[in-house]
């Protein structure tokens, strides 16, 4: 059995005529629709209209209509208007959300509105009317419920109902529609299943309301205003937390719907869950890049995990790790991962400016708060309104100044230097420091309640000398780009090079490896960089800074000499050496007779070996 079909009647500025053509439709065929009826106000019934129903036997309520505002919650089908100021209501003053926005108040795909016009030759809108041109209005309306009935529309718009709801829920996508007022009017099977929500949960309200924060498409929402902003289609993935609690990526393709004149009449929005097929296609790279950063070390997979994690939530991130390790790489990633994408990314270092100036960079000034405040000047909070905050070098943060960042972190709530009034932002704040925050806390350098406010998602990124089997794809990276920013594409490396920057402890993590591979690109005169031409601290380096762990018994004889020199390494030779060597590459690389660069590369070939 398909549902009846939900109509609502606007008629009358007190709904005398919404109610007359409600009560002739109820009577006429109460199991096909499911009628309700409003005014364009809420007062009772016109005592003219209540004796022309009762003369016809049509009920008859003391509390008369509801006003559009409360009769708007129903699921409508259709809309009837029956007089010119019920039309004019809906089609020029945006229906019930008229506060909210001038275009029409229409939702799409359904309700369709049509208009009946039973007050011709009736007294204008405000004026009474007298109980003869009631019943004049009572006997237009049972001739256009007879027709509706009987010339079949009633029955084509339900039929056709069902049949755009079949072809919808047929759909793998998911499909949601809502108006310029961002009230749900589809909501399919598929966007059931991926979102997690019912239907009868969500049609008819505030997609806001109901997905909460900036709705189903976060940052990127353009109903987030008093005006739409999309002009044209957009397509972006975006992470969604379902409702059974699991996080999710979502593909969004957003198309607007063009209403009168032109004007936006709201979005069709296209869901496609490929959280799996994301998943499947970085477990499918052999060389790992995420974001400009290379690692194929589980530590390095561990950190891309947990970044794809942490982007549904705007919680605050903690990113600690050594100079050079690559820590605005990782904000940068969080925050193009993140629903917060579509807004902006701001970076700060708060170790580089004295506190006066930092306090004025990030909560900005009027003009005359000091010498040289010649104008108004927004802070970084400001800016990243609606976006990601990256606070750089925290731990240098004075005593007085993390009390300011704290209260801003509370309250989300600051005001420009000099300035009185308070400003409200939206922003994900994340930080960075090279130096143990913990330790400082305990030692009364920085603020326990702060450190709590920051580190609620902490991120450690390892040094290099800790990721030894990044070191060979980060070179092949590297010289890629040095290739493109030289134009030579010529550009090679030895074996023995490779072997040497294998070799060294990497103090100063990816950036060192970045500028002696530049600086040897420079040395060679663009040809193939060879061991002479690397570095001087790096051509220094020796096995004791790479030292192979202590001896566990294991002879470096175990494979046989043929073994050892075949010119091409085989899979399963090479797992047997590196079992017997403890993991411990270089000295799988001796027992193979091979040097550390050829292993590295093979296993670069088979990471399945590792």
């Amino acid at each position: 059995m398909q549902d009846r079909l939900k109509i609502l009647f606007v008629g009358g500025s007190d709904g005398s005529l919404g109610w007359m053509a409600r009560e002739l439709l109820n009577q006429k065929q109460p199991a096909m629709v499911e009628c309700h009826c409003a005014g364009l106000t809420s007062a009772t019934l016109a005592p003219e209209a209540v004796k022309v129903l009762r003369e016809v036997g049509l009920a008859v309520s003391s509390e008369g209509c509801l006003s559009p505002e409360a009769a708007a919650d129903p699921d409508c089908d259709l809309i009837v208007t029956l007089d010119r100021a019920g039309r004019e209501f809906y089609l020029n003053n945006g229906g019930p959300h008229a506060g909210k926005s001038t275009q029409p108040h229409l939702r799409v795909g359904l309700p369709i509105h049509v208009h009946w016009a039973i007050d011709d030759d009736l007294p204008r809108p405000g004026s009474a009317m007298t109980l003869a041109e009631y019943r004049v209005a009572h006997e237009r309306l049972q001739q256009r419920v007879a027709s509706f009935i009987n010339d079949g529309y009633l029955g084509a718009i339900s039929a056709q109902r069902d049949k755009t709801r079949q072809l919808i829920d047929s759909l793998r996508d998911g499909i949601v529609i809502h108006d310029n007022a961002r009230r749900i009017s589809v909501f399919n099977r598929a966007a059931e299943q991926i979102t997690g929500y019912r239907r009868e949960d969500v049609l008819g309200r505030d997609c806001h309301a109901v997905f909460g924060g900036e709705g189903i498409c976060g940052g990127q929402c353009a109903f987030n205003g008093d005006t739409p902003q999309l002009r044209s289609d957009r397509e972006y993935q975006m992470p969604f937390p379902a409702r059974d609690g699991e996080d999710k990526l979502l593909r969004m393709s957003v198309t607007p719907l063009e209403g009168q004149d032109n004007n936006s009449a709201g979005v069709i929005v296209a869901l496609r869950d490929i959280t799996e097929v994301s998943e499947l296609r970085h477990q499918l790279k052999e060389k790992y890049s995420f974001h400009g950063m290379v690692g194929v070390s589980s530590a390095m997979r561990e950190i891309f995990k947990t970044i794809r994690q942490v982007v549904a939530s705007d919680y605050p991130v903690l990113i600690t790790g050594e100079s050079g390790t690559g820590k605005e790489l990782v904000a940068r990633a969080v925050h193009h991962e993140s629903r917060r994408h579509g807004g902006p990314f701001v970076p700060v270092n708060c170790g580089a400016l004295p506190e006066n100036i930092l306090e004025s960079e990030l909560f900005g000034h009027v003009r005359g708060a000091f010498t040289g405040a010649i104008r108004d000047k927004k802070g970084r909070f400001e800016l990243a309104d609606g976006g990601t905050l990256f606070l750089d070098e925290v731990a240098e943060l004075t005593p007085a100044f993390q009390v300011k960042l704290l209260r801003v972190l509370q309250e989300q709530q600051f005001e420009r230097v000099g300035g009185e009034q308070q400003i409200t932002v939206n922003v994900r704040v994340i930080s960075a420091t090279n130096r143990d925050l913990r330790e400082l806390v305990k030692r009364g350098g920085f603020r326990e309640d702060l450190f709590y406010r920051l580190a609620v998602v902490p991120i450690s990124l390892p040094p290099l000398r800790g990721r030894r089997d990044d070191i060979l794809p980060l070179i092949e990276q590297i010289l890629v780009d040095i290739r493109r920013e030289t134009g030579n594409n010529n550009l090679q490396i030895s074996d023995e090079a490779v072997d040497q920057l294998l070799r060294h402890n990497w103090p100063g993590n990816v950036r060192e490896l970045i500028n002696a591979l530049r600086f040897s690109s420079v040395r060679c005169g663009g040809a193939r960089i060879q061991v002479r031409h690397l570095p001087p601290e790096v051509r220094q380096a020796s096995d004791a800074e790479f030292p192979a762990p202590v001896s566990q018994g294991v002879s470096l004889d175990v494979i046989s000499p043929t073994q050892q020199h075949r010119n091409k390494l085989e899979p399963e030779t090479v797992g047997i050496a590196l079992a017997r060597a403890g993991g411990n590459k270089v000295r799988a690389a001796k027992m193979l007779g091979v040097g550390r660069a050829t292993l590295y590369r093979f296993l670069h070939r088979f990471p399945e070996i590792r």
